[in-house]
């Protein structure tokens, strides 16, 4: 390879690396775990900002399609596009914050630390993040002695420490006190409102209603309903969707 095809590959690689990675394009998504299908030609577009709120019964495969777009879990078949990238090629530049927080059993500073340093980010970072969180005064402390909300907006914290374009939040304030539910939202608002793509997963309503931009409703392995926030709650369209907000099981 001459001098000037190495320059210009090298230069290819890196505008394909840098090239956004929204919208998001979803077409045909399969998942099977040996005879089960959990997810069933699911399809799916979302833009390039704002807070879409994944919601279904259970068993309707939200965390599983979490998983799916962050390029933890393969499909059996389908595709999955961000932007010009499949879904494997730009984790690194995504987040997500399960249920139940997953922490380094060190300090709370120390969980900040170790993604800083593994990638590559200047550690000053670090008293901001907590400050924003609201950990600042327990940065020397054990992060297992942190409470359910603290530890979760602990991984919060961790999360945002890594500049994602995309956040994944898979029901981070379920069994949380009224007063943690909405320091999380505060803080996902304001990642939001700094141009973080956020895709989260909730059963709660109120929740919903207060942080959606719009709605993408889950059933039977598939998008039954994708419309904006303010329509989906006065006037889903979809008869599931319907028996979901109105309390009904939906089989």
């Amino acid at each position: 390879m001459s001098d000037a095809m190495a320059v210009t590959s090298a230069t290819d690689a890196t505008e394909a690396q840098s090239a956004p990675i929204l919208p998001l394009a979803v077409r045909d998504l399969v998942l099977r775990f040996g005879d089960v299908t959990v997810l069933d030609g699911l399809s799916l577009d979302l833009g390039a900002s704002g807070c879409t709120m994944v919601m279904g019964p259970n068993g309707s495969g939200k965390s599983l399609l979490l998983k799916l777009l962050h390029g933890l879990t393969q499909p059996t078949a389908g595709q999955i596009l961000w932007g010009r990238h499949a879904a494997a090629e730009i984790t690194a530049r995504q987040a997500l914050v399960f249920q139940k927080p997953v922490l380094l059993r060190r300090s709370v500073v120390d969980n900040i630390d170790f993604v800083l340093k593994a990638r590559g980010k200047d550690r000053a970072q670090r008293d901001v993040l907590l400050d924003h969180v609201g950990l600042a005064h327990k940065a020397d402390q054990p992060a297992r002695l942190l409470s359910g909300g603290e530890a979760q907006r602990l991984a919060l914290a961790r999360a945002l420490s890594t500049d994602p374009e995309v956040m994944f939040l898979d029901e981070p304030t379920a069994s949380l006190d009224p007063a943690s539910v909405l320091a999380i939202e505060r803080i996902v608002n304001d990642a939001r409102d700094r141009g973080v793509r956020i895709i989260f997963v909730t059963h709660d309503m109120g929740q919903a209603r207060r942080m959606a931009d719009d709605v993408v409703f889950l059933h039977g392995g598939r998008v039954a309903e994708h419309s904006p926030a303010p329509d989906f709650f006065p006037e889903p369209r979809c008869a599931a969707a319907r028996d979901y907000l109105n309390g009904r099981i939906v089989v």
